[in-house]
């Protein structure tokens, strides 16, 4: 028997990063895309994002610093464990790959956390940016370096501002 996929809404967000596609159900976010990339089968539908549109609108502003919202992680349990560690680093904070592995009691899968942060399907409200090499250097990012650098550019600018 035939599983039948959920049908995903989607909807397409102007940024000063670029565009990016939110995508979900009525229960909550399971992708952000970079660059406006978009599945076909997706329907086209504002409604499920509108706290997803208004924390991330906030977050840009600098008014926000800890997103608040139902999301889906559709991946391995190593991968989960992953994407929840990576949730928990601070704003305008940093963590290397090694830091995530501690941090999951895995002290040696340092390259499958880095494989893991790279398969992140929430990017920014699952912090993936905040991860980078040992030695201080940005690493890969999906959405590209320029916008990895830009997102830590605007948290760092935002935590300076904090008397």
């Amino acid at each position: 028997m035939k599983q039948i996929s959920r049908q995903l809404a989607c909807w397409r967000l102007e940024t000063p990063i670029g565009p990016l596609v939110l995508a979900g159900d009525r229960e909550a976010l399971r992708f952000i895309h970079f660059h406006g990339h978009q599945d076909d089968a997706w329907v086209p539908d504002r409604a499920p994002f509108l706290d997803v549109i208004d924390q991330l609108k906030a977050y840009f502003a600098g008014r926000l610093e800890v997103f608040d919202l139902p999301l889906a992680l559709d991946g391995t349990p190593f991968q989960v464990k992953v994407w929840r560690a990576v949730a928990e680093i601070p704003y305008g904070e940093t963590r290397a790959y090694g830091d995530v592995a501690r941090r999951i009691r895995r002290p040696n899968a340092v390259r499958a956390v880095g494989a893991a942060n790279g398969q992140n399907p929430i990017p920014i409200i699952i912090p993936c940016h905040r991860v980078i090499g040992s030695n201080g250097s940005l690493t890969g990012y999906g959405g590209g370096l320029p916008i990895k650098r830009a997102l830590l550019t605007l948290e760092s600018r935002q935590r300076s501002l904090v008397p």
